[in-house]
């Protein structure tokens, strides 16, 4: 018997965590308060930063894009999660999987990249602080967003054009919450030797070299700070990479975690337990870490929410 071609393939199902009703409302009340305090966290840092003249720095600029870009990329899976625990069904069309396939992909290599550009700006910011202005001008800044940009795109377009190319059987079950990459490859009937050796070339490319990027960035940040004479420079200069630090190890951490859970495939439950943590908890924890820590941060927030609250009490 012939495997069905992908042209007749209409939909697919996300089975998700569990299709017991009981656990199904919890997971929806647990998905949907994370969900909530993601966009509310994150909407304002972007808020913050848009409004206040302190922050308009290329440090604050790029925070705000990776808010907006974590926004997107939580708003990729998890509104279609809930909606399809609240209406009891596991469907998803085969185009609206390839869609959301194609953002989610986009939306997570512009997370990664971003970490590397922010890691470039405290390079600058720490060892060349006099140069600092002239070097990460807004030139600059837009065009390392706009490259940021381009080169998750490719990223995305390539790997969901390689899916395409692929026919499915009658089992269209994915065991997860979203349509991930991995997961949809398992369950092709065709080969699928190029799709693999694209997503080891690419992770190396995206992945590697980001990360050698941002540990030669604070290689750099180290050897400056320890050559300082000042014990309070020493600090102030650390402490304006703490929070960079904390996202960069919770955002590899996680993904590692969910690439070596998915690399097994009698491991589809873990491996849907650690996407969460980088496309749910991360993004849920960055406007925390960076607000928490930083005074500016926190005096832009304080002054939003007054400018808020005094502008409801005018109207």
């Amino acid at each position: 018997m012939e495997p069905e071609n992908y042209s007749q393939i209409t939909e697919f199902l996300l089975v998700g965590f569990s299709e017991e009703p009981e656990l199904q409302r919890l997971i929806f009340g647990l998905f949907f308060f994370m969900y909530l305090i993601t966009m509310v966290g994150n909407l304002l840092i972007v808020l913050a930063v848009s409004s206040d003249s302190h922050l308009h720095t290329p440090m604050y600029f790029f925070l705000s894009k990776m808010s907006f870009v974590d926004i997107c990329l939580t708003s990729t899976t998890i509104p279609k999660m809930l909606v399809n625990i609240q209406t009891q069904s596991q469907v998803i069309t085969y185009k609206g999987c390839i869609t959301q396939l194609y953002f989610f992909l986009l939306f997570a290599g512009l997370d990664d990249a971003l970490l590397t550009v922010m890691a470039y700006d405290r390079f600058v910011a720490i060892c060349h602080p006099l140069h600092y202005t002239v070097i990460m001008n807004p030139r600059l800044c837009g065009l390392l967003l706009l490259v940021s940009w381009i080169m998750s795109a490719l990223y995305s377009l390539l790997q969901s054009l390689t899916v395409l190319r692929l026919s499915f059987c009658t089992v269209l079950k994915i065991p997860h919450f979203f349509c991930e990459l991995n997961q949809m490859i398992q369950l092709a009937c065709s080969d699928t030797f190029l799709n693999n050796i694209i997503i080891y070339f690419s992770a190396g490319l995206l992945a590697g070299i980001p990360l050698t990027g941002i540990l030669y960035s604070y290689s750099k940040i180290v050897s400056c700070i320890r050559g300082m004479s000042s014990a309070h420079g020493k600090y102030k200069a650390f402490s304006t990479c703490v929070s960079h630090l904390c996202v960069v190890s919770l955002f590899y951490c996680t993904s590692l975690g969910e690439y070596l859970s998915s690399a097994s495939p009698h491991s589809t439950y873990s491996s849907a337990i650690a996407s969460v943590m980088y496309t749910v908890v991360t993004p849920m924890l960055n406007p925390f870490i960076y607000s928490l820590r930083n005074k500016d941060m926190k005096g832009a927030l304080k002054r939003f929410c007054g400018m808020t609250a005094y502008n409801k009490q005018l109207f």
